[in-house]
């Protein structure tokens, strides 16, 4: 009997050499596997650009994809051809965009918008993005004025290539520390530095025909090496789009993360208009100010496969086989060290020896209560 022809195929596509053991490739790999059985297509494994797939191809890659020229060349051409995103300039895909630069006379990338970062001034912290270190020099020093400064790679991701600055000497010795060809690519972030932060994540997923959207909290956990690192997030996940989660009992601190999320959201898609995003993650921080006063702002985008996205997929599974549930909640958590057991009813995406972070475990827990 002839094979009945596939309505398409889920292919994970790795944008940069990595190991094929280490847990980001390992999680992709199944998050990839759970959105083939959402979309009803086979799974065809890594892409191979000598195949001839004779199929539909949908994307898992392992980064937000730059120029719609090789998206399309791939067959990328529209947000539901991919889980992730396409945008115009490598800059646009880090925290770069966030803020804007210090003045006119600072250096900027090919494609920057002035009108973009000015239009998310009010939904950020106060901060400036730099692409040369000395730029970056004078915007962490006006910044010094006030308090302590965060300088971040624009680039990092989890927290990581980060540090609090509070003193010129200090300033110094991280600037020294980035990579200049680095800053010219992608950007340095200088923002005032918060305390007692508690980052929500907010986000918008469509995937199969199917929007949710979610708004929750993160964890920390203690990686291997001592280091306070993301240790999962907790979701409430709704079907539909953003009024459909703001129409949901969340609490108050939870309702102005959403908002501020939304006009960031709102900013990139209107100033980066070829920016193609069929998932869309913000941290937004709450904390107190140098002077103790309460602030809120939006850190970063994610608009790649990441963190959050086991509980996403999980949510996505349990909205599709029951069209009446409007929500659901669901957590995904990363501990590291050995012998650590997921619970029985977990979703378990890794748990291996990482050659890069170590022993490290994955899973994603939900809740089939009512939310």
């Amino acid at each position: 009997m002839a094979r009945t022809r596939a309505k398409g195929i889920v292919v994970t596509y790795a944008c940069a050499p990595a190991d094929p053991r280490g847990h980001e490739s390992v999680t992709r790999l199944a998050i990839a596997r759970k959105l083939a059985a959402l979309l009803d297509f086979e799974f065809g494994g890594e892409f191979d650009p000598v195949r001839r797939y004779g199929a539909a191809l949908y994307f898992v890659p392992s980064d937000t994809l730059v120029g719609r020229a090789h998206a399309a060349s791939l067959g990328i051409r529209a947000a539901r051809d991919l889980f992730g995103a396409v945008v115009p300039h490598g800059f646009v895909a880090t925290k770069s965009i966030t803020h804007p630069l210090i003045d006119a006379p600072a250096v900027a990338p090919e494609g920057w918008s002035v009108e973009c970062a000015e239009a998310m001034r009010s939904c950020a912290l106060h901060g400036y993005s730099a692409f040369d270190r000395d730029d970056a020099r004078r915007a962490a020093l006006r910044l010094l004025e006030e308090g302590p400064v965060r300088v971040k790679r624009a680039a990092g991701i989890g927290g990581t290539g980060q540090f609090v600055v509070r003193a010129r000497g200090e300033l110094e010795s991280v600037l020294d520390q980035l990579d200049a060809d680095e800053v010219a690519r992608f950007g340095v972030v200088v923002e005032e530095n918060l305390d007692d932060v508690r980052t929500h994540s907010v986000g918008r997923v469509e995937v199969a025909g199917m929007i949710v959207t979610y708004c929750g909290t993160q964890c920390l956990a203690r990686s291997n090496h001592g280091a306070d690192v993301y240790g999962g997030s907790d979701l409430l996940v709704a079907r539909g789009d953003f009024d459909a989660l703001m129409a949901l009992p969340i609490s108050p601190s939870a309702r102005v993360a959403v908002d501020q999320a939304r006009r960031y959201d709102a900013a990139a898609q209107a100033h980066f208009p070829d920016l193609l995003a069929s998932r869309r993650n913000y941290d937004v921080a709450e904390g107190l100010d140098t002077h103790g006063d309460p602030r809120v702002g939006v850190l970063e985008q994610s608009w790649r496969i990441g963190g959050a996205s086991g509980a996403e997929v999980e949510a996505l599974v349990v909205l599709k086989a029951d069209p009446r549930r409007r929500a659901v909640r669901a957590r995904t958590v990363e501990l590291y060290g050995d012998g650590i057991a997921a619970p029985p009813d977990a979703t378990v995406y890794y748990q291996d020896n990482d050659s890069r972070v170590g022993p490290l475990t994955k899973y994603t827990i939900v809740d089939h209560a009512d939310a």
